[in-house]
């Protein structure tokens, strides 16, 4: 009786531990997402069909670095606390948005479609970055994986700065986001 006693604890053990290595699909939880993003303008120097001229048609004008802390709600909810750096190369201007943003799911399967919109404040981190707030708003698409999404799409960004927040910046960017769930 000994002997089929332990034959079977045995079994249940190795079975209950096969089956606990499976990993299943976290709906809700804390994530870490971390961005890079640019905007595109139109080079004026551009010449079609010019074999001397080495310049290309679409150049990058602004470079975008954002880290995302924040907490999935349910499968198509999610809110981050953001912290970005920009640098807008034609203007000069650098800027250290920290901003909240609400992400949510349109359609959702394995690759979603969603809208997410952010506001925040344009910290002052030294005399070269600008103070004020800005807000953001974009449409993209989300790659699944079991616990990690990519992410890409495009990102409207309007910013306020200056004496009185009376100069602004509008931008359309392309991002590129991985996100660890």
């Amino acid at each position: 009786m000994k002997q089929i006693y332990m034959v079977f604890c045995i079994v249940f053990s190795v079975s209950s531990t096969s089956f606990s290595q499976i990993k299943k699909e976290k709906t809700h939880g804390i994530f870490y997402k971390i961005s890079l993003a640019t905007t595109l303008t139109i080079n004026e120097d551009y010449v079609a069909f010019d074999d001397e001229d080495s310049s290309i048609l679409i150049e990058p004008s602004a470079f975008f670095i954002n880290n995302t802390i924040g907490y999935k709600l349910d499968q198509r909810t999610m809110v981050g606390l953001n912290f970005e750096y920009n640098w807008h190369s034609e203007q000069g201007l650098h800027f250290f948005p920290t901003y909240l943003n609400l992400q949510h799911n349109i359609l959702f399967d394995d690759t979603s479609l969603f809208v997410r919109g952010g506001y925040g404040t344009l910290l002052g981190m030294g005399k070269s970055f600008e103070k004020g707030n800005m807000y953001k708003l974009g449409l993209g698409i989300e790659a699944v994986d079991v616990n990690n999404a990519f992410l890409i799409g495009l990102d409207f960004t309007r910013k306020r700065f200056g004496y009185k927040n009376l100069e602004g910046l509008s931008s359309v960017s392309i991002f590129l986001e991985f996100m660890l769930f």
